[in-house]
């Protein structure tokens, strides 16, 4: 696409959402509210057609070899959209935050100083594959009467066209402007670079996906940019803890959806609960086929727990032979690896997990702090001191105490939807729902008072 075009293009996009973010800063909350009720009620009612125009996408990723964790990403079933539909009343539900006051104190001189929480204005949301991120930025972008400039991946562009005009429809029908919410109808990556290049008419900037384009984009925006790194998540199993508990809750946070960014990629385990849990988690991963890239520690055990497993088999089998029985079948040996360096720092996003076992909390904190990516990080413990030592000591976006990882997520926290979940420490940390697109301005009251000397 021409250079100029692309220019040009972008230049109206821009002018049209800065012109748009004025009129959503001074509609009202009901306004507002009514629109997201009514983008809920229009996904319902479009879910077949949405559907069709989702296969279009899905067709056109298989034939191109797309991965399985991308394809996985990329479907807009039925739940998919009701989610993305409750995700909308929900945000109608909230309370709305714009507008409020906050830390009003009366100075010396008389006058009285507070803050108050203002839209961002507009921004540019980046984003690859998951096309239900359209209503989720979108419905944000409403909620906090923002505008929004959406570019998603060019696997999910039918997908994203249908989404966008069910969105434009519903603002219009409320008497909000449709141009409030816009998406890049071209696939030509320039785009991009010319949206981060545009602080006349982008506040902010939140690139979602794989970690080129986060670094593309953060390299090249000259607008700040609100960041979401790899899910390298960890779960961590303390001595002591309830096994039941840890097993059931670590195959959740693994294997609940593999594609999830916040789902466990590493499994962490205190050596003194390590024999007895292990063994048994091993077989649970191994019954669904995944490959466990384990430290020598943890490879010494399994094997051992294997071999002894093989012994009492062939034991078995000799006894039920000699008794005119059948031998029992001999099982598969387990999927282990050993794990390198590297795997200390993976996001798989498939059936395997890395496998390392630790003293306890002390190394457990600092492998997490080095290795992870920030993201999201579980404690299953029953001590009380090592849970809060975990939730001081981790520096992570989302620490977890006796629950999964696949819990980090903005819907699930209350927040009705999200537009990433951000490993930054400015100006929004984890899930960033509809304050994470907030800003603060002062506000000074007076009566007339003038400054002295």
């Amino acid at each position: 696409m021409h250079t100029t075009y692309i220019r040009d293009y972008t230049h109206s996009l821009g002018l049209q959402a800065r012109q748009a973010a004025h009129l959503m800063a001074r509609s009202s909350t009901a306004t507002r509210n009514a629109a997201l009720r009514q983008l809920a009620a229009l996904l319902r009612s479009n879910v077949e057609m949405l559907q069709t125009e989702n296969a279009k996408d899905l067709e056109r990723a298989a034939s191109a070899g797309l991965s399985a964790p991308m394809m996985d990403r990329l479907r807009l079933t039925p739940p998919i959209l009701e989610t993305c539909a409750r995700g909308c009343e929900q945000l109608a539900e909230m309370a709305d935050i714009i507008g409020e006051m906050h830390g009003v104190r009366v100075q010396p001189s008389g006058i009285r100083v507070g803050k108050m929480r203002v839209p961002i204005g507009v921004f540019a949301m980046i984003f690859e594959s998951r096309p239900n991120v359209t209503i989720e930025a979108a419905s944000l972008s409403i909620k906090s009467a923002n505008a929004c400039i959406l570019r998603g991946g060019s696997e999910s562009i039918e997908s994203n066209i249908a989404l966008t005009k069910l969105v434009q429809q519903a603002l219009q029908q409320c008497g909000l402007p449709p141009v409030a919410v816009q998406l890049v109808q071209t696939t030509d990556r320039a785009v991009v670079s010319q949206i981060v290049t545009m602080p006349q008419f982008v506040d902010l900037v939140v690139p979602r996906g794989g970690k080129g384009l986060i670094e593309r984009v953060s390299h090249e925006s000259r607008i700040p940019v609100l960041k979401h790194v790899d899910g390298n998540c960890h779960t961590y199993i303390d001595d002591p803890c309830n096994i039941e508990l840890a097993l059931k809750v670590t195959n959740n946070a693994k294997m609940n959806k593999l594609s999830a960014c916040n789902a466990t990629e590493s499994l962490l385990v205190a050596r003194g609960i390590a024999g007895e849990f292990l063994p048994r988690m091993a077989d649970i991963f191994a019954a669904q086929g995944v490959e466990m890239r384990c430290d020598a520690e943890a490879m010494a055990l399994l094997h051992k727990c294997q071999e002894a497993r093989f012994a009492q088999l062939a034991t078995d089998a000799t006894a039920a032979v000699a008794g005119g029985d059948a031998p029992p079948a001999h099982p598969q040996p387990l999927p282990l690896t050993t794990a390198t360096e590297t795997d200390w720092f993976m996001e798989y996003l498939a059936p395997i997990i890395s496998i390392k076992i630790v003293t306890g909390v002390e190394e457990a904190i600092s492998h997490i702090n080095y290795y992870s990516s920030h993201h999201t990080d579980a404690i299953l413990t029953r001590d009380f001191a090592h849970a809060q030592q975990f939730l001081r000591e981790v520096d992570s976006s989302s620490v977890m105490v006796n629950t999964s990882t696949r819990f980090a997520d903005g819907f699930e926290y209350g927040l009705g939807a999200e537009i990433g979940i951000s490993t930054d420490k400015f100006h929004a940390r984890g899930p960033v729902g509809v304050e994470g697109l907030t800003s603060m301005k002062y506000v000074v009251l007076g009566e007339g008072e003038v400054r002295g000397g």
